[in-house]
């Protein structure tokens, strides 16, 4: 895979990375560039306008009014919007993952419009914020392994009819409806509210971005042995006895 590039954007760093979130944009570029691809990584802070000719667009999480702020700056530059439309990847966490949907309420109690790139709405719960470990089954479809996170979110993320759930929870409120479905996708764009990093504690996930990115059923293997020793500690601390 030497000859293949993949260019990675990372988008709004200065309002939405919380709870390491930069480590997303870590993982999915060193295990890019353990396959021998050219990587092209572009922070792009709030001042700046969003390129339109990614790969993969990353986006994390954040606190009330810095979401707010960083849907306002992405509804007016349309470019994450555009580069959708020609085919990016785009994987958000919490605050993004709320901003790729239709519509949240904002730190000002009032309903802000997303980017409706996820058939999803956010409203903010009334009970206690959901805040712990989170594992759950991830969507057949996707064939990957089980979901470990870390959530702390007060909002709670309804599902349209054009999204499947990432996953169903076996710990945790992941979208806080109570039907046990957390975090959404379609077919390019992923959401859903686990920190952890959650590229670092599910690399796999990582991957099939990469392979959705340059339309490739497989990737050559790599050393998993730090994943999955991450992996295995923090399932083995969410499920044991308090």
């Amino acid at each position: 895979m030497s000859n293949a590039s993949l260019r990675l954007v990372w988008v709004y760093p200065d309002l939405l990375s919380t709870y390491g979130d930069q480590g997303n944009a870590l993982v999915v570029e060193r295990r890019a560039r353990q396959r021998g691809l050219d990587v092209q990584r572009l922070d792009v802070r709030s001042d700046q306008p969003i390129p339109t000719s990614g790969d993969i667009y990353l986006i994390g999480g954040g606190e009330d009014r810095p979401q707010r702020l960083a849907a306002e700056r992405l509804l007016r530059d349309g470019g994450l919007n555009r580069a959708a439309e020609n085919g990016a990847i785009i994987f958000s966490v919490c605050a993004g993952y709320q901003i790729m949907g239709h519509e949240f309420v904002n730190d000002l109690g009032e309903r802000s419009p997303g980017l409706g790139l996820l058939d999803v709405t956010s409203t903010r719960g009334e009970a206690d914020r959901c805040v712990g470990d989170v594992l759950g089954d991830v969507d057949e479809y996707l064939r990957l392994p089980q979901l470990t996170g870390f959530e702390n979110h007060q909002g709670i993320t309804h599902l349209g009819p054009g999204a499947r759930p990432l996953a169903r929870v076996r710990l945790g409120k992941g979208n806080g409806t109570g039907d046990g479905t957390e975090g959404a996708w379609n077919d390019t764009v992923f959401g859903t509210y686990m920190h952890g990093p959650v590229l670092a504690r599910n690399p796999q996930i990582a991957d099939l971005l990469i392979k959705l990115s340059l339309d490739v059923n497989a990737l050559p293997p790599v050393d998993d042995r730090w994943y999955e020793a991450l992996r295995d500690e923090r399932i083995a601390a969410a499920t044991q006895p308090a």
